[in-house]
């Protein structure tokens, strides 16, 4: 029973999310907070499996909570909570760099209630998931142009399963969809894309996404070269 913290500063969607957990089955609720502080200081209390984290909230926000919980872990030997991020908008540039501070995936806030159940069932067991529209977002905002990217040596030392493998975690695929799609085990995916990532000297799953479609080996291209940090999140913002 994977025990989840819930943190948004909106009161409608954090009681909404809470009150869904309440009635599925194999859910604890570990805490609510309203704030990226208030999610650090309870997540060190509680030690949760899973964190909800919105993004844009006034004070702390999403990215540096993120940060600052995964980066004190302390003995748990699971690696401490697995951050699933829910925003607004599925092109939210903010999500990369929640993603580069450690959470393990993101969902748009109006995902139905039963893919929002298994999403969170998914990162608690030590996958990453994406969104297609935010997955969308991610690669045209922050992956480089066909003619701007440099040869990427670490590919040639991939193996002609480990291409495979990459290519279908570039499409956004779980270890489990991918285990299907190639008559595998998921523990055989699992050794691909760690080998993968290794060999590319990648540190996340969302850099092998990026890296994947750069080098054109999933179909639809990005558009648009990588951009700046984006400013600090505005508390004023509407849902």
């Amino acid at each position: 029973m994977p025990s989840v913290l819930v943190v948004d500063d909106q009161f409608l969607i954090r009681s909404g999310l809470v009150a869904l957990l309440n009635a599925a089955p194999g859910y604890e609720i570990a805490g609510e907070a309203a704030d990226g502080e208030e999610a650090v200081r309870l997540a060190a209390e509680t030690r949760p499996d899973v964190v909800l984290m919105d993004i844009r909230m006034p004070g702390t926000d999403g990215i540096t909570a993120t940060r600052r919980i995964l980066a004190d872990v302390g003995d748990r030997a699971d690696g401490g909570p697995k951050v699933l991020v829910l925003t607004t908008f599925d092109s939210d540039e903010y999500v990369f760099h929640a993603l580069r501070a450690g959470a393990s995936g993101f969902l748009v806030k109006d995902t139905p209630p039963e893919r929002l159940l298994a999403a969170i069932a998914t990162v608690h067991a030590g996958e990453m998931l994406f969104s297609p529209g935010a997955l969308r977002g991610l690669i045209d905002t922050y992956a480089v142009p066909a003619p701007a990217r440099t040869p990427h040596a670490g590919l040639d030392a991939l193996t002609p399963r480990e291409r495979e493998v990459l290519a279908l975690v570039g499409a956004g695929l779980s270890n489990t969809d991918i285990a299907g799609r190639l008559v595998l085990s998921a523990a055989t995916v699992k050794t691909h894309v760690h080998r993968c990532m290794s060999k590319l000297a990648l540190s996340s799953r969302a850099q092998a996404v990026v890296v994947a479609h750069e080098f054109g080996m999933v179909a639809g291209p990005p558009k648009s070269p990588p951009g700046p940090a984006p400013a600090p999140p505005n508390p004023r913002r509407t849902a």
